[in-house]
């Protein structure tokens, strides 16, 4: 496998980072773009502009998407969500199961990990089907 690069010019491997850490800047990753997402659609007051995002960003929406993307996904990406998904977090967010919250951390992941790497063409497509499937 080649040698991961960073983004913003720092040396280190992506794969040896933390899942966790992974789904840290997958996190904020998919948080703007959705936010991003919703703002295109129009102007519209604060509180509808939460609602919406939270729509998405829930834990069982990422589980829901991760599972509706999940055979889409090369070898690579499976063993990313794999790390995620087995990776231990301290608490479990109110409102979500342990396997939603297991499957939405899998999911940041592998956002982190594409965005990272500057995969930037495979992460849009992937986050694209993500907010589909949401709406459905």
């Amino acid at each position: 496998m080649e040698k991961d690069k960073m983004i913003l010019g720092k040396e280190k491997g992506v794969l040896d980072l933390s899942p966790l850490v992974l789904a840290f800047i997958g996190d904020a990753v998919y948080s703007l773009y959705v936010r991003t997402k919703i703002v295109e659609k129009g102007n519209m007051k604060l509180a509808h502009l939460n609602e919406q995002t939270v729509k998405y960003v829930k834990a069982s929406s990422q589980a829901r998407s991760l599972e509706r993307i999940y055979d889409l996904l090369t070898e690579e990406e499976k063993e990313i969500v794999r790390r995620g998904r087995n990776a231990k977090a301290s608490t479990v967010p109110k409102g979500a199961s342990v396997k939603e919250y297991r499957y939405a951390t899998a999911f940041e992941a592998l956002v982190g990990y594409l965005y990272l790497l500057e995969r930037f063409d495979r992460l849009y497509f992937l986050l694209s089907l993500s907010m589909e499937y949401t709406e459905e």
